[in-house]
């Protein structure tokens, strides 16, 4: 005879209002779904079904998390307090390299470049920020952060390569001209 593993079950308030082992298992009758216990956690953590699990081939909208989603990770990753500095809008001209001094002691733990459209241009208005674009054949330049005594220098590093930003409509790397769009570049301090 085969053997059989039963896993404790009850009604999803049984399950909201019990506090497994940790590695227990539970199953709620009316949703049909696994509850897994840590030996804390009143009501433990509910797995997905497959039907549960939205299509990874949908499009995803970050304006549809939830705020309460931001406010429990940001903590986890990052220091707090934190302080954003902001550089002035630097403009795009053909060089190979676009640098910008911030007077500040402060160790950045992230650096963030982005252009704004100062003409309209690849389905832009004026003021748009945008953080999809690149030089040539590289896609979202990395800013170098060096520091010495006149300050923190970010720069990036463009070389030969021609700007580009992906059009707002079609996603498509377009090209941009020299004076159509300004670098801003943040500290996440």
């Amino acid at each position: 005879m085969a053997r059989v593993l039963q896993i404790r079950r009850g009604t999803t308030a049984q399950n909201d209002n019990f506090t497994g082992l940790s590695g227990e298992l539970s199953f709620d009758t009316e949703t049909k779904t696994l509850r897994v216990h840590d030996g804390t956690r009143l009501g433990g953590y509910t797995l997905a079904r497959t039907d549960q699990i939205p299509d990874p081939n949908a499009s995803f909208d970050i304006e549809s998390v939830a705020d309460d989603f931001w406010a429990e990770k940001v903590p986890q990753f990052v220091p707090a307090p934190f302080t954003i500095i902001t550089s002035r809008a630097v403009p795009i001209r053909a060089t190979t390299c676009i640098e910008y001094i911030f007077g500040t002691d402060k160790t950045p733990f992230l650096v963030r470049a982005s252009l704004v459209c100062k003409t309209p241009d690849a389905g832009y208005a004026v003021g748009d920020e945008v953080a999809s674009f690149g030089f040539g054949q590289y896609t979202a330049p990395a800013p170098n952060v060096v520091r010495d005594a006149s300050g923190l220098h970010v720069r990036i590093m463009i070389g030969s390569q021609h700007p580009w930003v992906c059009h707002r409509d079609t996603g498509v790397a377009t090209p941009i001209a020299d004076g159509a769009w300004n670098l801003l570049l943040r500290l996440y301090c």
